[in-house]
């Protein structure tokens, strides 16, 4: 089974969920990354206290925040990163943050739906520009060939709600601004797996599941937990490499339809 050697990971959304986990189970790694960025929107705010309770226990983990639908936030963010890597890149981004409205057909509006586009959408496109040097410099330093989340890469979370075939989960929520959202990203990762693949940085885009989490509750009865989840795609991700660059995979990796 391959292994993740990233020196250096950075994870928006942190607080909760996918995020937190993912930030808990990466430093109970025997080979764990020295350095892990965990963003979320208000670091000193309550909902961020199971996560700054992980960081006391564990050096190398760093708090901050990062508010991916507002610039000056993520360009001060990717400041920060930069003075903590001390010249080194950056090997893994992980672009985990997104919000849902509960919105149907009938119901949503040019406002919610801005509002999702802004954070799921847009927001991860900003933190990717601001983050790409740092990215650079990871590919160009390291000495593997090829494509690897080892080496530089980026990961969308999105999910098969967006999938333009499958619509997951229809029959319990319409979300539409979600789905619509997610789509988009989709297309925003296939963009970036174009344009990038020449600094042979690893652009994926990743379903989750459909996760027990305070967004996937809102719809019902998800059938996974977040541990199983993350569990699952750290299992993943090492293997991803230039054969998945730009495509839409499944949390076992498998390719899903656009």
């Amino acid at each position: 089974m391959a292994v993740l050697n990233a020196r250096s990971v950075l994870v928006t959304g942190s607080n909760r969920g996918i995020g937190l986990e993912l930030v808990r189970q990466l430093v109970g790694k025997s080979n764990r990354p020295e350095w892990i960025f965990a963003t979320c929107r208000d670091p000193e705010g309550p909902r961020a206290q199971e996560l700054k309770n992980l960081a006391a226990k564990h050096l190398g983990v760093e708090i901050l925040a990062l508010d991916t639908s507002e610039p000056s936030s993520v360009k001060a963010a990717a400041t920060r990163v930069t003075e903590w890597l001390k010249g080194a890149g950056l090997n893994l981004l992980i672009n985990n943050a997104g919000i849902i409205k509960l919105r149907t057909l009938e119901t949503e509006t040019p406002d919610s739906m801005a509002e999702v586009y802004k954070t799921n959408v847009i927001g991860s496109m900003l933190v990717t520009q601001a983050f790409l040097p740092l990215l650079k410099k990871a590919s160009q330093e390291s000495s593997q060939k090829g494509m690897s989340c080892s080496k530089a890469a980026i990961i969308n979370v999105s999910s098969e709600a967006g999938s333009i075939k499958n619509v997951l989960v229809w029959n319990v929520g319409q979300i539409i601004g979600y789905r619509c959202s997610k789509a988009a990203l989709n297309m925003l990762t296939r963009c970036q797996s174009l344009g990038y693949a020449k600094d042979n940085i690893l652009c994926i885009t990743l379903h989750p599941g459909w996760l027990q989490t305070d967004m996937g509750n809102k719809l019902g009865k998800p059938p996974l937990t977040v541990d199983r989840s993350v569990q699952e795609i750290l299992n993943t991700i090492p293997s991803l490499s230039e054969k998945d660059h730009g495509t839409f995979v499944n949390l076992d990796g498998k390719v899903l339809p656009w």
